[in-house]
């Protein structure tokens, strides 16, 4: 019970210590011990021990507890088991071609979330490229895990197109940069030793590399890094964000182009900045109407957008795509993006959430910045006005299950855990 009107013992025996207020005990005390009188001593004798037992009776304030540790993987984080299978046929027809094309990966990859091994996947790969109805392939070969406590928070990318020039023609301001070749990765030993994983070398040692104003004031200019040129600042931000997208050029063709890389430094979303600073009206927080604000409010725009320090390199792409983090080609409506600690890259991962064009099954293809922890997803919608009306909007929040082959759950029971 907080706020209680009863004192202790000891607070009612002993004056309040330090809290800026005089006190007529003590008070009285320090004015009789500046001129004691023989005759006082006998009486001041009780109260110089009882303030002395108070004074032992301080303590300094206790240390805070320590931060709760948050677990790395999945494994750590706990597992239990999900619901039957039961899938929309025509969502599980998109998730088993989308899975057919994880299979490579699945069966040469390490599992960061510490659930399946490669050759786990083996049975369910052979069995999805065999004719057969999708929904019943995925109740067999599969069963749902739930990781923690399985509550899931899920937004929306999709593919933008934005104009573009692949030369620097007029109206044609905004560099789309390569990776630059100094970009580099540290190793294991330097981040230990307190190195960014990402950076570039200066004498020998790695240094976190350019943030996104320095880039922006020129810090790349000059080394034939710009693959194309974008007309606006604000779409080729939010295009970055996105990790790919399309360039209309000026005779009408399109240039795709798909992330490359990105500068290390930590991704900050200004749609938070901008709802915690009272910059979007209630209700209209979608990506529209920051897109919108940032337009109507240039100078202001830039700097805001410069806070996210984070910035992205491109490449042009040729075949199929845009690609995942996989390497394969992402499907509109079928591929998500997810924290690989805590789902295998590849696997199928099925959402039960309140919004209802999200909900069903995916297959997790990819990865962001922004989408880490445990049951935080990024559903991809393609390209076009819907697919970015539904992206833009998509704010979604239910129960998330992992799909693995069958008979994981018992062997990871079976398996004394670290």
């Amino acid at each position: 019970m907080t706020g209680s009107t009863s004192e202790s013992a000891e607070s009612r025996r002993c004056p309040p210590v330090g809290d800026g207020r005089r006190h007529s005990l003590s008070s009285g005390v320090f004015r009789a011990l500046r001129r004691p009188k023989l005759s006082q001593l006998p009486l001041l004798l009780p109260i110089l021990i009882g303030l002395a037992s108070c004074a032992q009776q301080a303590r300094p304030p206790a240390a805070p507890p320590p931060a709760a540790v948050q677990p790395d993987n999945a494994l750590l984080a706990g597992v239990t088991a999900g619901p039957p299978i039961r899938l929309d046929e025509a969502a599980a027809d998109r998730a088993r071609a989308a899975f057919l094309t994880s299979c490579p990966a699945l069966l040469r990859r390490t599992d960061a979330s510490g659930l399946t091994r490669p050759d786990d996947w083996r049975p369910a790969c052979d069995a999805a490229a065999m004719p057969g109805a999708a929904a019943a392939f995925l109740s067999d070969a599969f069963e749902a895990v739930q990781v923690g406590d399985g509550s899931a928070f899920v937004t929306g990318y999709y593919e933008p197109e934005i104009a573009g020039s692949r030369l620097h023609d007029p109206g044609y301001d905004v560099p789309v940069y390569a990776r630059p070749p100094d970009l580099v990765d540290a190793d294991a030993a330097a981040i230990a030793a307190g190195a960014p994983r990402r950076g570039r070398l200066e004498n020998g040692i790695v240094v976190p590399y350019y943030e996104r104003a320095e880039i922006e004031d020129g810090a790349l200019v000059g080394r034939g890094l710009e693959i194309a040129w974008a007309k606006d600042p604000v779409e080729l931000f939010f295009l970055e964000i996105q990790g790919s997208g399309r360039l209309r050029l000026p005779d009408g063709s399109v240039m795709r182009i798909g992330y490359a890389g990105q500068n290390g430094r930590d991704y900050v979303g200004i749609g938070k900045l901008m709802r915690d600073r009272g910059l979007l009206e209630a209700g209209h927080t979608t990506m529209q109407d920051i897109v919108a604000w940032l337009h109507d409010h240039p100078d202001e725009g830039r700097a805001l957008m410069r806070e996210n320090k984070s910035y992205v390199f491109f490449k042009e792409l040729t075949g199929p795509g845009p690609l995942g983090a996989l390497g394969t080609p992402v499907t509109p409506r079928a591929s998500v993006a997810a924290d690989p600690k805590f789902v295998p890259l590849g696997a199928p991962v099925l959402l039960d959430l309140d919004r209802a064009e999200a909900s069903g099954v995916w297959v997790a293809q990819d990865t962001g910045g922004a989408i880490k922890g445990r049951n935080r997803f990024d559903t991809f919608w393609g390209a076009g006005e819907d697919a970015a009306r539904i992206a833009g909007g998509m704010l979604g929040r239910g129960r998330a299950f992992i799909l693995v082959p069958k008979g994981t759950l018992a062997r990871l029971r079976a398996t004394p855990q670290p």
